[in-house]
């Protein structure tokens, strides 16, 4: 059965007694709330439930006692456009509207006026007998909106992506949203209609549109922004200049007159007509489109796949200035996107999604980039697996299920989906495109190419894959080491913490935990036998732009007749603590804690001189591929290893891609037991001229090297001598035999 985790309710979020008072006096006022922690999106001053959406709790407004229903019948109670009365449909502009007498007018102001409110606070109905509210942008889509199959579907996916927009609108700290999606989600006309909606209301205001080339944006603008304006009734549609259906700029204001000899005769005098004086138009494609222009909405389209020398996080640097007077946010952007493999688009906008991540604040209460990110995973938006409803079939249905067109549906979306992955196990490249297109996690948005990788990618994302089916369980465990009593030098304790900065797949049984051999005034680990760490590590606490490379450990196992899991990584570690030290601290308690030896790249030797200062020398491991008498005087004082040997990068690389290959992925055993996946991510991308990057690969690959020290043994050469051992020899050609001297 498949649970779903994009939506979810809170409850008792705020105590029912304060909900209850202000909601009588209609105290509450849109926007975000910072006693709660809550974004209101209620514009009637009332709130009713809270959501969660992507770690964004979204207020909604409280129920209304008369809720729309098109059928008393449960089954029957879908969404279905309201009907446009005839007499109206008529009227094609405002000018026509002026021509009707008054008592015609006024038969009508009360539907108008009610159209506009719904537009402005939203719209109830039932849906399958549950209260269904849907924001007034969504409203506005489905019931004006015309697209390319004519009137819009109502669909879960589509309210709870408008619930999220209506929450970065209200929320004056965003800058708007940054959307991963999957293919034909339906983002580009929702995007249009949005651009329609709120230009149509806004004054001295421009709406601009990007796509990954100026074509797109053209034609984005062309086939359905355009056409949604025209189809608009004629009381939400505003006095335009030009063109009925232009091609660069959609107009909404006075159009100019031309003042004729004639009219002067007569003493015309022209109408005082009032106009919006707002636009709507497209730019191509570049890192500085809409520079230094003022932007009530930024509709990005495609910003996933904008290739070389177009950069999508040079261009948001650009137009986010664009959005903004000073301090105060001024307009929104829209962006959404399918991802490009990463070297053609991807890694741009991956970059731009997760510094988008509402968890993740500066002290202005803003995420790095400003905006949110949203991602929806494809099985709530894949044609053909849609219920009449507007409900995705996640499962098998047990009963009959039919879509809007009253076409069955037989089986869920993710047996379907896990039927065509299946399909394409041997085909990797077509496998990542299909992810890509068809994202069930933010990692298979993000798929990269198999050719761009140094190690067996095939194998990696199979174990990702497989670690992702996982998720819910409770393999990896998250928490911290202490000392005990907050005494150093005594025993280390592993502390389960949900801010932890280790990932833990497996613990020492209580007879191996804290297991120290002490030799004079130098500790060494009692469990080398079992296994070892590998370590990236850093000197410097800080660094200028405030950013710097993570420190990394790792520990992996051996094959040992201890109660040990063999070849398996254990421990992750990649975190970079407020100072070095404490850093320090860390991986020296995870030494402790485990019994095992240290494997660390001595070009930073600041860890390892905290290890032989601390009394902890026999804890790190020499380099293995030399002898004690080989070694340099700094070597043999603290250990470690250098990064700068090309003999060492190409066994360190090694290492890893012997791992991958046995250990990754399906083996002949089943999957292996790898489940970290940002180390997994890390090999993915491993780039060995670039190494410095990819903290995670260092130090998992000098685990390998430690835990296989003895493949780096050298070994001395044999030299071989002729012994005269005083035996003559002897010609025996001919009739007798001679000595020969």
């Amino acid at each position: 059965m498949y649970e779903q985790t994009l939506i979810s309710t809170v409850k008792d979020h705020i105590k029912p007694a304060v909900l209850k008072r202000n909601n009588r006096y209609k105290k509450w006022e849109k926007g975000y709330n910072p006693e709660y922690d809550v974004v209101i999106i209620s514009s009637d001053g009332t709130i009713g439930e809270i959501v969660e959406i992507q770690n964004l709790k979204i207020a909604l407004p409280s129920k209304p006692k008369n809720v729309y229903k098109c059928s008393q019948d449960k089954k029957d109670q879908v969404w279905a456009r309201l009907e446009y009365p005839k007499e109206l449909s008529k009227i094609k502009s405002v000018f026509d509207w002026e021509k009707y007498p008054t008592d015609f007018k006024e038969e009508w102001y009360e539907y108008i006026d009610k159209e506009f409110e719904k537009r402005e606070k939203g719209f109830w109905f039932y849906n399958n007998g549950n209260p269904t509210y849907i924001t007034g942008t969504h409203y506005m889509y489905l019931q004006w909106s015309k697209i390319d199959v004519g009137a819009a579907d109502f669909r879960e996916s589509n309210r709870i992506f408008f619930l999220f927009w209506e929450a970065c609108k209200a929320d004056k700290r965003c800058y708007g949203m940054s959307y991963l999606k999957n293919r034909r989600s339906g983002f580009s006309f929702m995007a249009s209609g949005e651009t329609v909606n709120m230009a149509t209301i806004s004054t001295d205001s421009r709406f601009g549109i990007l796509s990954k080339s100026g074509s797109d944006a053209k034609k984005m603008f062309t086939d359905k922004v355009v056409p949604i304006s025209s189809n608009y009734p004629f009381f939400f549609k505003p006095i335009q200049d030009g063109m009925d259906r232009p091609k660069t700029e959609l107009a909404y204001r006075v159009p100019a007159s031309r003042l004729t000899r004639r009219k002067l005769n007569e003493g015309e005098t022209e109408e005082e007509l009032e106009g919006l004086d707002t636009t709507i138009d497209w730019k191509n494609t570049g890192d500085n489109s809409y520079d230094g222009e003022k932007l009530k909405l930024l509709v990005h389209d495609e910003s996933g796949k904008w290739e070389r020398p177009d950069n999508i996080l040079n261009n948001w640097r650009v137009t986010k200035t664009c959005l903004r007077l000073g301090s105060k946010i001024v307009g929104k952007c829209m962006m959404g996107s399918t991802s490009n493999a990463l070297e053609k688009g991807g890694g741009n906008f991956k970059k731009l999604y997760y510094a988008s991540d509402v968890t993740k604040r500066n002290r202005n209460g803003q995420t790095s980039s400003g905006l949110y990110s949203l991602f929806i995973p494809m099985e709530w938006n894949y044609e053909g697996f849609i219920d009449s409803f507007g409900s995705p079939v996640f499962d098998n249905p047990k009963k009959e299920t039919k879509d809007a067109s009253g076409d069955l549906i037989t089986n869920g979306v993710i047996d379907h989906w896990s039927n065509e992955v299946e399909g394409l196990k041997n085909d990797q490249d077509g496998l990542n495109e299909y992810y890509r297109q068809f994202p069930r996690t933010e990692q298979h948005a993000f798929r990269d190419e198999t050719k761009q990788s140094l190690f067996n990618l095939a194998k990696i994302y199979e174990q990702i894959d497989y670690n992702e089916d996982l998720r819910n369980t409770s393999i990896v465990t998250k928490g911290s080491f202490q000392w005990e009593n907050g005494i150093k030098d005594s025993r280390v304790l592993f502390m389960p913490n949900k801010n932890g900065r280790f990932n833990i797949t497996w613990v020492p049984p209580t007879n191996l935990q804290n297991h120290v051999i002490v030799k004079g005034n130098t500790k060494y680990p009692g469990n080398e036998h079992c296994g070892a760490f590998g370590c990236d590590s850093y000197d410097i606490s800080g660094t200028v732009d405030g950013r710097g490379s993570n420190g990394a450990l790792h520990g992996l196992t051996k094959f040992s007749m201890e109660d040990v899991p063999p070849n398996h990584f254990f421990l992750e570690y990649i975190a970079r603590p407020q100072t070095a030290e404490m850093f320090f601290e860390d991986v020296l308690m995870a030494c402790i804690f485990y019994g095992m030896p240290l494997l660390c790249e001595n070009n930073k030797p600041r860890l390892l001189y905290y290890f032989r200062r601390r009394g902890y020398r026999g804890y790190s491991m020499n380099r293995p591929d030399k002898t004690w008498n080989k070694l340099s005087v700094t070597e043999k004082e603290i250990g470690g290893i250098p990064n700068s040997s090309e003999d060492i990068k190409q066994a360190h690389a090694a290492a890893i891609e012997t791992y991958v290959n046995t250990n990754i992925g399906r083996t002949e055993k089943g999957y292996g037991d790898m489940y970290f996946q940002r180390t997994l991510e890390d090999w993915a991308k491993f780039d060995i001229n670039k190494r410095t990057k990819f903290d995670a690969a260092i130090s998992s690959g000098l685990a390998l090297m430690a835990c296989n020290k003895n493949r780096y043994t050298p070994t001395a050469k044999k030299e071989y001598k002729s012994i005269n051992l005083g035996i003559k020899k002897y010609d025996n050609t001919g009739g007798s035999s001679k000595i020969i001297k």
